[in-house]
């Protein structure tokens, strides 16, 4: 029983070792990897970057830490992949809601998301966002 014990020990071990940054997903290490900077943060096609838009607090650099927390231009959080990576999920305090954003592109110097949220003027009729982002 010792030996039993002890083995699955080792093994655990092992396989924890074993578990270093090469497994992480291709995804993951172009996501974490720069710092990204705003390109385009729109609402319903229209720019909502300016002071009074929807999106200002996105405005500037976005970084991802590889230990799933993150700042997304004013904002700070955590963040994780869901959908078998094909979607991104931004948790704050400073939102209302956690943003979840399918990733419709993700490459070494862009990332382009798109989501649907609640709209703070008409509940009833939410906003189409799309938020694009340039490699620092």
């Amino acid at each position: 029983m010792k030996n039993l014990a002890l083995l699955m020990i080792v093994t655990g071990c092992i396989y924890m070792a074993s578990c270093t940054k090469d497994s992480q997903s291709e995804a993951f290490k172009l996501l974490t990897g720069p710092t990204w900077v705003s390109d385009s943060l729109l609402v319903n096609r229209i720019d909502a970057s300016g002071p009074d838009g929807m999106l200002n607090n996105f405005l500037g650099e976005a970084k991802f830490n590889e230990d799933g927390t993150g700042n997304f231009g004013d904002y700070t959080g955590t963040w994780r992949f869901s959908n078998n990576e094909t979607y991104i999920v931004l948790t704050s305090d400073s939102l209302q809601l956690p943003l979840s954003a399918k990733i419709a592109e993700l490459t070494a110097k862009s990332l382009k998301v798109t989501t649907t949220y609640p709209n703070p003027v008409n509940p009833t009729a939410p906003v189409n966002i799309r938020m694009t982002f340039k490699a620092k």
